[in-house]
C-alpha cells in the first residue's frame, strides 16, 4: 500500500509547495560547483592564474590567496543560474499557483504523505510547438529529499503522462540541466528521449558549462 497520495494542488498547499520547489532546486548548487570545477577551461584557469602571479611577483602566498578568491567566485557563480532560476519562478508562475497552471489549461499536482507535501509536479500546453505537434510541458518535478526512493517521483511523471494522454497530446516535453544527473536517470528510465541541448545566452553560464537537455515522450500512437 502506498504510504503517499497524488492530487491536485489546492491553495492552502503554497508556502509548502514554494518551499519544496526551492529547496529542490537550491540543493543543486554543490553538485554545480563540483561540475564547475571539472571543466577543462576551469582546471587551466586555476592553474595558469595562479602560476602567472608566482611569476610576476614571486610570490606564492599570493597566488594560493588567488586560488583561495578564484574558487570562492566559482562556487557563486555556479550558484546563480540555480537562484535566480527560483527568484524569476516566484515572481511569475509560482506567485499564483492556480492562475499559471490550474486556470490555463494544465495542471499543477502535489505528493502528500502524512498530511505533508512531499512532492510537486507541474504541466502546461505548448502554445507553439517547434513540431507543430500538440505537446504539454512537464514542470518543476521535485521530492522532498526524505521521501526519496519510494517512487514518488515516477508516480508523479506517470500522472503528468496520463493527463496527456488523456487530453489528447501527442508529446510530453520537458527540460532538464546538466547537472540534475539523477533527473535524467529517471526520465529515461521511463521512456522520454533526448531531443535537444540548449546553452542559453548567458556569459555566466557559459563560464560554468551550464546547459539544458530537452526530453521528448512521444505516445505511441502519436507517432
Amino acid at each position: 500500500m502506498a504510504l503517499y497520495q497524488i492530487r491536485q494542488y489546492q491553495e492552502r498547499d503554497h508556502k509548502h509547495v514554494v518551499d519544496l520547489f526551492s529547496s529542490g532546486i537550491k540543493e543543486h548548487i554543490p553538485a554545480a560547483f563540483r561540475y564547475t570545477l571539472l571543466l577543462p577551461k576551469t582546471l587551466l584557469f586555476l592553474f595558469a592564474a595562479p602560476l602567472t602571479i608566482v611569476l610576476a611577483s614571486g610570490s606564492w602566498l599570493l597566488a594560493v590567496v588567488c586560488i583561495f578568491f578564484l574558487l570562492l567566485l566559482l562556487r557563486f557563480l555556479a550558484g546563480q543560474p540555480f537562484k535566480e532560476y527560483v527568484a524569476m519562478c516566484l515572481q511569475t508562475d509560482m506567485a499564483d499557483i492556480t492562475k499559471s497552471y490550474l486556470n490555463a489549461h494544465g495542471s499543477f499536482w502535489v505528493a502528500e504523505s502524512g498530511g505533508q507535501v512531499v512532492g510537486i509536479v507541474a504541466a502546461l500546453p505548448v502554445k507553439e510547438s517547434p513540431s507543430g505537434r500538440k505537446q504539454l510541458q512537464l514542470f518543476h518535478l521535485s521530492v522532498s529529499s526524505q521521501c526519496r526512493g519510494q517512487g514518488i517521483a515516477k508516480a508523479l511523471v506517470r500522472t503528468v503522462l496520463q493527463f496527456a494522454r488523456d487530453q489528447g497530446y501527442m508529446d510530453v516535453v520537458l527540460e532538464t540541466s546538466i547537472i540534475q544527473q539523477g533527473a535524467m536517470t529517471l526520465y529515461e528510465a521511463m521512456g522520454f528521449q533526448r531531443t535537444g541541448k540548449n546553452l542559453e545566452n548567458s556569459i555566466i553560464k557559459w563560464l560554468i558549462g551550464f546547459f539544458l537537455f530537452r526530453f521528448t515522450y512521444a505516445f505511441p500512437s502519436a507517432q
